[in-house]
């Protein structure tokens, strides 16, 4: 599962920088944001989106490191690990209670002018982790571009047949990146559907560990299909899933939200999920994300872990 959160994030990343026609070409020259979406997710502990900083962060939601991550835990380790990457300056908004609000999102998305010295001001002081995708870019004045993940639950042992026809539609929409989703024991990241089947990528396949070339580029041939997808009956599809929907402009999350109500939530007398436009009265006050005023990353504090490891390893051997 943390390996189809990678895949789901880094679709949205490339529709972010180098647009959804984009489509990768072995031997073919790439643009430089293509290679720093690459060094995202290598897996290394100073790379912003690794397999090491997403366990890590799931430690924080109740994960332990190797512990089962579900399509939910995955989608609020994204949105935690966001924060910190302000190359990519993206906005993820995670649902809560099958509802999405419109009002909240917008709140998000939108950032107010900063000046230059309240920029700098907000900026880690030292090297770490995650600050190597900053810049300028990620002083954002504007729309954010947005990360939309809704996790759902679509029956309780099985999906439920209703959830189908809404469930397909998903895939059609222009701003779709998929679904995270599975079967027991098996986490797959669904890409569309062929009739009553789904389309997927597997990440259960063993490969070559990965690292930076001399030059800074990156062997990139793993990280794209190299065979196939895999097709699946809907029918046996675990129930908890989460889609996912990337939004650049305010325009485009317009747009979807046009769309959802055309095309899921009038046709369902069980709606998937609810789309509104206010914050619900009951529920606390929302407060957009904001990056922890903390002096350390994660991968800092994986570092700083195994050397607190380690003296105590050595106090014990000069104690003895």
């Amino acid at each position: 599962m943390l390996r189809c959160g990678q895949m789901m994030l880094a679709q949205a990343l490339i529709c972010r920088h180098l647009g959804r026609d984009w489509q990768w070409e072995t031997h073919k020259k790439q643009p430089e944001e293509y290679h720093k979406i690459l060094r995202c997710f290598i897996d290394r502990k100073d790379c912003c989106y690794s397999i090491h900083q997403m366990a890590q962060m799931g430690v924080g939601e109740g994960k332990s490191i190797g512990e089962w991550f579900g399509p939910n835990t995955v989608a609020q380790v994204l949105k935690k690990l966001a924060l910190f990457d302000e190359w990519n300056s993206l906005a993820v908004y995670v649902s809560m209670d099958n509802t999405v609000v419109i009002e909240d999102i917008k709140k998000m998305c939108w950032c107010p002018p900063q000046s230059s010295s309240a920029a700098r001001g907000s900026t880690f002081s030292h090297r770490s982790a995650l600050s190597q995708n900053k810049n300028t870019a990620g002083f954002c004045s504007g729309w954010k571009p947005l990360l939309l993940i809704i996790p759902l639950r679509l029956g309780i042992n099985h999906i439920n047949p209703i959830y189908i026809d809404a469930f397909k539609e998903c895939f059609k929409m222009p701003h779709s990146l998929g679904a995270l989703g599975g079967k027991p024991n098996n986490a797959y990241y669904f890409i569309g559907f062929l009739g009553n089947e789904l389309i997927y990528l597997d990440p259960h396949t063993t490969q070559i560990f990965v690292d930076l070339e001399e030059n800074g580029t990156v062997d990139d041939q793993s990280f794209h299909c190299q065979q196939t997808p895999h097709r699946m009956k809907i029918m046996n599809l675990d129930p908890s899933v989460a889609l996912g929907f990337f939004c650049k402009e305010e325009k485009d999350f317009d747009n979807w939200c046009s769309l959802v109500q055309k095309e899921i939530l009038k046709q369902q007398s069980l709606r998937m999920f609810e789309l509104v436009q206010n914050h619900p009265a009951h529920w606390p006050p929302f407060v957009p994300p904001a990056k922890p005023e903390v002096t350390t990353s994660g991968a800092e504090l994986i570092e700083s872990t195994d050397k607190l490891l380690e003296l105590e390893e050595e106090f014990e051997i000069l104690s003895v």
